[in-house]
């Protein structure tokens, strides 16, 4: 996958080119009022879909032209356009098909003109000087041959998503909407006002370079001849204020926009003052869990302060608690699908809608609170008017409340739900995945987790980890109302530390293991060896979830989830946490099937363990969270790695902020480094997960990559170009992920080579 990176950062555009009555529906870029920065485009290829950015004081937008390879399954990819606005998480979809019918003639293409390079501004002043303003992008889309205009969509990129990740669905009181009307200069444009009834997005096409095609109008779809052709896309919803790399950035990393143009610039564009972004195209709004992990690891890099990156995410999150039970919300539903949303309800109203489904999000609060409100310097001083700010400004249920009250509900929920565990510890006392609900913590795809109801990630770091922050929050007089949580909170999460891995461990004798890696390979199809020679001893790792689908006690995947207690925790119990490390380094170092090493990446999960063909039918390299790479999890790996191997380096006489324990005072070295053969270990697997990690440096600030077995190696490929499991709808990965740019503050250790 080759990830063809362009950066320029220029300031004008000449103006743009219309149909020759000079059509006023493309607008030029000069009546727009004149931003003080000038705009930032990043262009970045990754076959068969090409992404362009653009970003001013007027408008972000990101377009995705998706071409078919030769190589393609047709049945998947087809010639589209795609324009994505983060505000209201808009935006426009286009499918096209060749004219003569024939699946594969047609490719498209965006080509730099006088519109833009390739992506130029739209703008047009409101009807008054309180409406917004209609502003979008437009370039120059080329055509091979003769093409028909399939399926448009116009509104809000969940309703895309519903259509390119579900089964094709489309809602009539949507597509029926669309209104398509033919000019008399030979273009034609697609309407729809939002269901707010007061909202339009409008996708134009013209002729461009003075042809004599033409665009018509035929059984509400549109056909365009062979040639070149000016595109709009525009819309009139409030936009969202952009944060420059110099403000994302503090000033110890502005360099960063210098040595990481292309990571730095799309930082840019996924950060706001309002929030930061999940995700391009795919995730263009606010998603708690990903916000918050993306600060833990950019922490040391992002700004800090008053309309800072930091203050940015924990104020999002903030606002959107659930005020009657503390729940974090996972991701907001804004703009046109909000207002559908309601009216699924019975409800008139355009308000956002909260999804409280995660159960994950809740505890990453407490301890990104501690990173910046504690050993942050600049948070240190925030912290009293941070609190105090008034909630409601977004998220209208929480009006009459404090960011600072609402910090304290989160916490409070999580005193109360890690309680019965701490005083009974059963299986049953574990956190669960919430009623009704199939997902709850970041593999949330059908086969993330095996239909498992008790998660690891969750019970054994998670929920310490928050505990932990919790304590030393409530020390430092965040949680004056409950100043028994500074004892009680360390109490609960030293029993949620050392008891809760237990119940997930799963140790597979030696020539059992070697059988079933032979009869994985078989199972599977997979065409490379079965690495069975590389198990010299019992194979040992911590199951996915507990109480899976068809019956599984546990759901028995090898997966990378152990960086969590890498990343997150100080265990202190030598017994355990010896050999975690050293089975968790031996997995990372063992090749696919035997372990999670691949020359595409660690993938996240290997099913090859499972003994039971569910396994290899449901983790596949088309699943989401299946045998595929992703760069956040390779990022968090090496950093909790990092941090384990630098406890032994603790001495009375030094300490690093997280490396303390909870009472302030230095955490003993672990008995891991004195054993030179484990530390060894974790050393090697270190540096061979960042052997990995730099020979696939032009992957890493993508979502997601899956890989193919071809010539004897692991060969990168785009998770979307392969079939999904059980047949069901690929699910495309984000060119550009919030989380997956934290190699931008994660970088390797020279200490450790």
């Amino acid at each position: 996958m080759k990830d063809l990176l362009k950066l320029s950062l220029f300031g004008s555009f000449a103006t743009a080119v219309a149909a020759s009555s000079g059509d006023a529906r493309l607008h030029a870029r000069s009546s727009a009022p004149k931003c003080s920065n000038a705009p930032s485009t990043l262009s970045l290829s990754d076959p068969p879909y090409d992404n362009y950015f653009y970003s001013d004081c007027n408008v972000a937008a990101q377009a995705v032209v998706t071409s078919p390879l030769p190589q393609s399954n047709l049945s998947l990819i087809g010639p589209r356009l795609i324009v994505a606005w983060p505000a209201g998480d808009s935006g426009v979809c286009a499918y096209f098909a060749p004219q003569n019918g024939v699946n594969g003639t047609l490719s498209i293409e965006m080509v730099n003109s006088t519109a833009g390079q390739p992506l130029g501004p739209v703008y047009t002043a409101g009807s008054n000087s309180s409406a917004p303003p209609t502003v979008g992008v437009q370039g120059v889309l080329r055509f091979n041959a003769s093409a028909t205009l399939t399926v448009p969509i116009l509104g809000s990129i969940r309703t895309i998503r519903d259509f390119v990740e579900g089964p094709s669905l489309l809602r009539s009181e949507i597509q029926d909407a669309i209104k398509f009307v033919a000019h008399n200069d030979g273009s034609a444009s697609l309407q729809r006002t939002w269901l707010d009834n007061v909202t339009s997005t409008t996708l134009t096409f013209a002729p461009s370079n003075g042809t004599n095609n033409k665009v018509t109008v035929s059984n509400r779809t549109l056909v365009l001849p062979a040639g070149d052709y000016l595109f709009s896309a525009s819309m009139n919803y409030p936009q969202l204020t952009v944060l420059k790399s110099a403000f994302v950035l503090n000033s110890a990393s502005r360099n960063l926009t210098n040595t990481m143009p292309g990571q730095t610039a799309a930082l840019s564009f996924l950060s706001y003052s309002e929030k930061l972004l999940a995700g391009a195209w795919r995730f263009l709004t606010y998603f708690g869990r990903d916000s918050m992990l993306s600060a833990l690891l950019l922490e040391p890099v992002l700004s800090s302060g008053n309309a800072s990156a930091m203050e940015a995410v924990i104020g999002a999150v903030l606002e959107r608690v659930n005020r009657t039970d503390g729940s974090v919300c996972h991701e907001e539903t804004i703009g046109d699908y909000a207002t559908w949303t309601n009216l699924q309800n019975n409800i008139t109203s355009n308000a956002m809608v909260c999804d409280y489904k995660m159960i994950d999000s809740d505890y990453y609060l407490p301890v990104l609170m501690q990173k910046y409100f504690l050993e942050n310097p600049v948070g240190q001083k925030r912290a009293a008017a941070f609190f105090n700010t008034s909630a409601g400004l977004i998220n209208a249920e929480n009006q009459n409340l404090t960011w600072g009250q609402l910090s304290l509900i989160n916490a409070e929920r999580i005193m109360r739900l890690a309680r019965p565990f701490a005083e009974k510890q059963t299986k049953e006392n574990l956190i669960h995945l919430k009623d009704g609900q199939v997902v709850g913590e970041w593999r949330d795809s059908e086969y993330g987790i095996g239909g498992g109801r008790i998660p690891y990630d969750v019970n054994t770091a998670l929920v310490p980890a928050a505990l932990r922050s919790i304590a030393v929050l409530t020390r430092q007089g965040l949680y004056p109302k409950h100043k028994e949580w500074s004892n009680l909170a360390t109490k609960y999460a030293q029993i949620w530390e050392d008891k809760t891995l237990d119940y997930f461990k799963v140790t597979i004798p030696k020539s059992k293991a070697q059988d079933l890696v032979a009869s994985y390979k078989k199972e599977s199809s997979f065409p490379g060896p079965d690495q069975a020679t590389s198990i010299t001893d019992d194979v040992v790792f911590h199951a996915l979830a507990l109480d899976g689908d068809s019956n599984l006690t546990k759901v028995e995947v090898m997966n990378t989830d152990d960086c969590f207690r890498h990343f997150l925790l100080n265990t202190t119990d030598d017994t355990q946490l010896t050999p975690f490390l050293n089975n968790s380094a031996t997995n990372i170092r063992r090749t696919f099937p035997a372990g999670l090493m691949t020359s595409a990446g660690m993938i996240v999960a290997n099913p090859a363990f499972g003994g039971d063909p569910v396994y290899a039918q449901n983790w596949t390299t088309g699943a989401y969270h299946g045998t595929v790479v992703w760069s956040w999890q390779l990022a968090m790996m090496a950093k909790g790695l990092e941090l384990q191997l630098g406890r032994c380096e603790l001495t009375s006489n030094f300490s690093v902020s997280r490396r303390e324990t909870d009472k302030g005072t230095v955490a003993p070295i672990p008995a891991f480094c004195g054993d030179d053969s484990v530390y060894g270990n974790v050393k090697a697997a270190y540096n061979e997960l960042w052997d990995v990690i730099e020979q696939n440096e032009s992957q890493l600030s993508g979502e997601v990559w899956s890989w193919v077995y071809r010539d004897g190696g692991f060969q990168v490929t785009p998770l979307g170009v392969l079939p999904a499991p059980g047949g069901g709808s690929q699910t495309e990965s984000d060119i550009r992920q919030l989380w997956s740019l934290a190699f931008l503050a994660v970088t390797r250790n020279a200490d450790y080579k």
